[in-house]
């Protein structure tokens, strides 16, 4: 435990303006100059005071940006900093479990300091000979979101066919990593050509292709799968979704991890073709991540041998600054982004 001389600084924050219909802009979020905090924890509390390093851009943060109901995670409020998750350091603490000078990974305020009163939520960071912005993505939540949604979701199988949208960001480029470990047939999606030939040349996918360029998505994937596809792992929904259930073998799995293609429409696009779930006996199942936390020793003991031994590899796409972060934002909802999007508010 640990206690500071209660030092006041400047806090620079972004702010949610108001609640946002349609595709975001960078105008729906500003940056407040002008705030302060004072570095120390008061007395009663059992949160921390954290130095925010890393944030992290992701595109569930688009539900938590407009006023909607029933999803799983509550609204930003707007006049105040937004949340996600981020890599931080303790500067304060009436934690046991955390001292100052700890690391951690976990939902914090997009500001440079943050006072944080859920720390059950936090990761505290024991493996330090890898990159610090590796735990907003692969040693993060994105990470652990690949490692469950293919390895719990899909209980894949060696030499099967795999399919991935929305390849090349901070989920995708792993799972297309796991299933080629596993001995599988990898094919991704991806909006650019740059994209494209980033998942065959780095990633190792067996084939790509450019989604934007492909007039029939349903010719496309009966070119890349003529045997069928076994496991999709769903990141874009709408037209893609459907033309993939169309070209699913029996007994195929997907697992719904997101729908990017989904979150800006006032209606979302339904998918006509279910009755195949029946003939095929295809399995789709929505997954939340934090359901399988408890997973994370197991997977760090999986991934980091292989991140050491160059068996995985991972791409981020990184600005400098808070004043950037409205614009790494927004620019996931258009495909700005290649690989995981992260903000830099301090390096440690």
């Amino acid at each position: 435990m640990s206690t500071d001389d209660g030092l006041v600084v400047r806090n620079k924050q972004v702010i949610l303006k108001e609640y946002v219909t349609g595709f975001p802009k960078e105008t729906d979020l500003y940056i407040n100059n002008g705030g302060t905090i004072e570095l120390k924890v008061p007395e009663g509390s059992n949160g921390v005071l954290v130095k925010n390093l890393y944030l992290s851009c992701d595109p569930y943060m688009r539900s938590r940006m407009s006023n909607t109901r029933g999803s799983y995670v509550d609204s930003f409020q707007p006049g105040l900093p937004i949340k996600g998750y981020g890599v931080a350091k303790v500067v304060c603490s009436r934690n046991p479990d955390l001292k100052k000078d700890d690391l951690v990974w976990g939902i914090t305020g997009w500001e440079e300091y943050s006072f944080l009163t859920e720390t059950k939520s936090l990761f505290k960071i024991e493996h330090k000979d890898v990159p610090l912005s590796y735990y907003t993505g692969i040693l993060g939540m994105p990470g652990m979101t690949a490692y469950a949604g293919f390895f719990e979701v899909c209980s894949p199988k060696k030499g099967e066919y795999v399919f991935i949208s929305a390849a090349s960001g901070a989920v995708g480029q792993l799972v297309g990593q796991f299933a080629k470990l596993l001995g599988c047939y990898v094919v991704g999606s991806a909006g650019s050509k740059e994209k494209v030939d980033l998942l065959t040349s780095k990633f190792g996918f067996d084939a790509a292709f450019n989604y934007k360029e492909e007039p029939d998505l349903d010719a496309a994937l009966k070119r890349y799968f003529p045997q069928g596809i076994d496991i999709y792992f769903e990141n874009v929904g709408g037209k893609m979704l459907a033309a993939v259930i169309a070209n699913m073998r029996v007994h195929g799995r997907i697992a719904l991890c997101g729908m990017i293609s989904q979150y800006n429409l006032k209606k979302h696009e339904g998918v006509h073709n279910l009755i195949s779930l029946i003939v095929k006996r295809i399995r789709m199942e929505g997954f939340l991540v934090f359901e399988y936390y408890h997973l994370y020793p197991k997977y760090l003991e999986m991934v980091l041998p292989n991140i050491k031994a160059g068996k995985i590899v991972y791409v981020e796409d990184t600005v400098e600054g808070l004043e950037k972060a409205p614009a790494a934002l927004v620019g996931l909802f258009d495909g700005r982004n290649v690989g995981k999007q992260v903000v830099v508010v301090a390096r440690e």
